[in-house]
This record gives C-alpha cells, sequence and structure tokens, in this order.
C-alpha cells in the first residue's frame, strides 16, 4: 500500500468513534511529529557530512598541506636586498632549532628564502643563478629566479644568500672577551652543521662560475666555507656545491685549493647492490673523477633515472638501483640525493621518503618544508 494511503487509512481507523474535533487534533499531531522526525533526519546527514568534511580538511592541510608557515624571523629580512634586524637571532629565531637532512628545492621561492629553510632546520638550500653582462658595471650582479620572467634587479645572489649569511653568522661567533672562534654554524643546537649552499649556474657555465666565486668572497674572508687545501678539507659553517652548469674542470682546475664543490652525477656512480663490485673498480673511468675532494653531492633525477612508482611501491629492480648508486657515492665520500622525487599523492611521497632514508640517502629534496619537519611521513 502506498505510504499516502497508509498514513489516510491509519488517521480514518484511529479517528474512528471520535468527535471530529479530536479526530483532527490527533492526525494534526501525528503530522507534526512525522516532519518533525524527517527535519531531525536531514539535519544529522547533513551534519555527519559537513563534520566529516571539515575533520578531513583539518587533517589534509594541518598534516600534509603546503599552507602551513614558521615564524617570520625579525626585521624585515623577507625583503630582497635586506638583512633586516637580526639582533635577535642567536637567543630566538635560531635558539631550538635542530637540524634535519632536508633540502629546500627552488628556495628562493619562498616567501622568506633562506630564512625559511633554516627555521625549519633544512641544512640544504638552493638557489637559480643567472649571469648576464653589463658593459657598464664590473661589479654584475648574479640574479636568482627560476627561470628570466621571474628575474628582477633586486633579488641577487648576494641580496638574498651571501649578505644573509654573513649577517647570521657573524651573529653567531661574537667576539668577546669570553669568544674568540669563528667556527659556529647557523644551527644553536648543533653548531657543527655545514650549511649546504648548492647554486644551479642556468647561464653559460664559463662566463657564471667565475662571479659565483667572487661574489663568495665575504664567506671566504672570514673561513667560513668549508675548503680543499694541500689535500685536506677542513668543514666550515657553509659548504658551497655547484650544480646545472657548473664546469667540473672549471671548478677543479685549482689543484691544491678549492672552496666550491661538485655535484656528481648519481645515475653513473652505480655499483652492483649485496656487496658487488663498481663497474669502474679496477680501470679508470670518468667515475673515478669524482670523490670528497672535489664533489660533495651525488644527485640525479628520481623521475627519470628510478622511474615512475607503481601503486605507491618500488619494484626489486628500481631497489637495486637505488642501494647501488647510494653506495657508489659513499664509497667516494659524498652524500647521495635525489630530486624529482614524486610530490603527489602525499602518501607515495612520504613513502618514498622513508624508503630513501631506510636506504641511505643522505638529504631529501622537498618542497613542502612543514611536512619533512615535522617527520609526518
Amino acid at each position: 500500500m502506498p505510504l499516502e494511503e497508509s498514513e489516510a487509512e491509519e488517521d480514518r481507523v484511529s479517528g474512528a468513534g471520535s468527535k471530529p474535533e479530536d479526530a483532527a487534533g490527533a492526525a494534526g499531531t501525528r503530522l507534526e511529529a512525522r516532519e518533525t522526525t524527517r527535519a531531525l533526519g536531514i539535519c544529522f546527514i547533513c551534519g555527519t557530512l559537513m563534520i566529516s568534511a571539515t575533520v578531513a580538511a583539518i587533517y589534509f592541510l594541518g598534516t600534509f598541506g603546503n599552507t602551513r608557515s614558521f615564524p617570520a624571523h625579525p626585521g624585515n629580512s623577507g625583503n630582497a636586498g635586506s638583512n633586516g634586524d637580526l639582533s635577535r637571532y642567536p637567543a630566538d629565531f635560531l635558539r631550538d632549532v635542530v637540524p634535519i637532512p632536508c633540502h629546500s628545492h627552488n628556495d628562493y621561492w619562498r616567501s622568506e628564502p633562506l630564512f625559511s629553510a633554516i627555521r625549519a632546520g633544512c641544512f640544504g638550500v638552493e638557489a637559480d643563478v643567472w649571469h648576464f653582462d653589463n658593459d657598464d658595471d664590473d661589479e654584475e650582479d648574479l640574479l636568482v629566479g627560476h627561470d628570466t620572467a621571474a628575474l628582477t634587479a633586486n633579488r641577487t645572489f648576494r641580496s638574498l644568500y651571501v649578505d644573509p649569511l654573513v649577517g647570521v653568522l657573524t651573529l653567531m661567533n661574537p667576539q668577546t672577551p669570553f669568544y674568540h672562534e669563528t667556527r659556529r654554524g647557523v644551527f644553536d643546537v648543533d653548531p657543527e652543521q655545514t650549511l649546504v649552499l648548492l647554486v644551479d649556474v642556468k647561464t653559460d657555465g664559463a662566463a657564471t662560475w667565475p662571479r659565483v666565486l667572487e661574489q663568495l668572497e665575504p664567506l671566504r674572508s672570514r673561513g667560513w666555507l668549508t675548503r680543499y687545501e694541500d689535500g685536506v678539507v677542513t668543514r666550515g659553517p657553509v659548504t658551497v656545491v655547484g650544480t646545472g652548469n657548473t664546469p667540473f674542470g672549471l671548478l677543479t682546475q685549482n689543484s691544491t685549493y678549492r672552496d666550491a664543490f661538485f655535484d656528481a652525477p648519481l645515475e653513473s656512480l652505480g655499483e652492483e647492490d649485496e656487496g658487488g663490485t663498481s663497474t669502474s673498480r679496477g680501470r679508470k673511468s670518468a667515475d673515478d673523477n669524482y670523490d670528497h675532494t672535489n664533489s660533495f653531492y651525488a644527485s640525479t633525477s628520481f623521475r627519470d633515472v628510478i622511474g615512475p612508482v607503481s601503486r605507491g611501491a618500488l619494484s626489486e629492480d628500481q631497489l637495486r638501483m637505488i642501494r647501488g648508486q647510494i653506495s657508489g657515492a659513499h664509497r667516494r665520500g659524498l652524500k647521495a640525493r635525489y630530486w624529482e622525487t614524486p610530490s603527489w599523492p602525499v602518501g607515495t611521497r612520504n613513502k618514498l621518503w622513508r624508503i630513501l632514508v631506510e636506504e641511505g640517502a643522505d638529504i631529501l629534496n622537498v618542497d613542502d618544508l612543514y611536512a619533512a619537519s615535522q617527520s609526518v611521513w
């Protein structure tokens, strides 16, 4: 029987023998009760959906999102070309920051280049540098940006990285009656930890690299650069690594001294897994050119060399390749790094981060500083 007929029959039977006004009142009461029940049911369903959506949004944004940021440092040092007020750094800004092995990919994109990374604890930052001839200026600046459309005159290698680092390290190494050293790095919790400044040369290497070395002079003159001298590598508060179009031959031209190192090609350093030997062991090859005296990182594109991640898991062949490459890097005293790792889905990204760390990768290439620093993976 249809719902309407059933309700009508119920009303007719219940109303038999009653006065018309009593029957009408009872029918109205039942109708109001049914409408109230329906309204409550709809409200319950809508409320449940809204709560579920809110919880999901909070979980996603708070745990995995890239919208979280770290407290800004004092002053206006976020403005290009300004160091800002750094006077409180040792006590406040970096007092409780524990350095973690993460590299701030495309660091110059962040609202606070350099500072966002070190506040998160990342001890690796990246600057894409461009050199353009200027006949009217003997002190040509190196511009920093992802591509030429993003370049502006005030966003320079010196203003965004060299000068701010000088400011921070000056305050971390005060010359007082109680302290006369100059070896403390940017992290107060671990002053021996070096900060890796990865310089990705975008223009002609032969013309650009000498400019990079020139503009590092404020750090060099204060003894703050990691250097190779007379066969010995001495670690400093800042380690400069050249990548991109950086010319290896020019970087290693001086055989007795250098204070910048190379980003070696990890894909060519692979060894057989499970204690196998290097393909280059026992004979001279291009791969044998890279060691801890001239290189710091050994890096490669995960996407191009290791390949796609199927259903959130790596194949045995992929794991074998990763282990062999990391082993080859470590045998040469280099730090293994993969870039262009999957960033989405977040679950796949996090799982891959765990795998790389477990397999011995020395630093994670990250875009989401918050997720990396909170170890939500």
